[in-house]
């Protein structure tokens, strides 16, 4: 059975680094494009980062740009998410999704096949 699987979610202090990581099963990840998504209590579901292949163009948004690093182990067919410099406002549930599709269309989260994760809690407070 083909799923998305993240890991490594935690509490963390601000200023604090984590790295979570999407697992694939059941699929080789190498030809979806990758997104990360997160939802902050009481807040939308926002798009976070997307990688896809050289021919398209990766995504951050733009509160996270200079501080989180999305990046393929195709080892382990997986993607990871580096977050660095992480602040209270990056409490949320992060979830990935693949799909293959452009970057500008997993970002929208308005794809009709593709595969999610069920998401992965990241805290940051003191």
């Amino acid at each position: 059975q083909a799923q998305l699987v993240e890991s490594g979610g935690g509490l963390v202090q601000p200023g604090g680094s984590l790295r979570l990581s999407c697992a694939a099963s059941g699929f080789t990840l190498d030809t979806y494009a990758v997104g990360w998504f997160r939802q902050a209590p009481g807040k939308e579901r926002e798009a976070v980062s997307c990688i896809n292949n050289r021919y398209d163009s990766s995504y951050y948004r733009e509160s996270v740009k200079g501080r989180f690093t999305s990046s393929r182990d195709s080892a382990s067919n997986s993607v990871d998410l580096q977050m660095n410099g992480l602040n209270p406002e990056d409490t949320a549930v992060y979830s990935c999704a693949a799909a293959r599709v452009l970057c500008r269309v997993l970002v929208s989260g308005r794809f009709l096949r593709g595969f999610w994760g069920n998401g992965t809690r990241v805290t940051v407070s003191s």
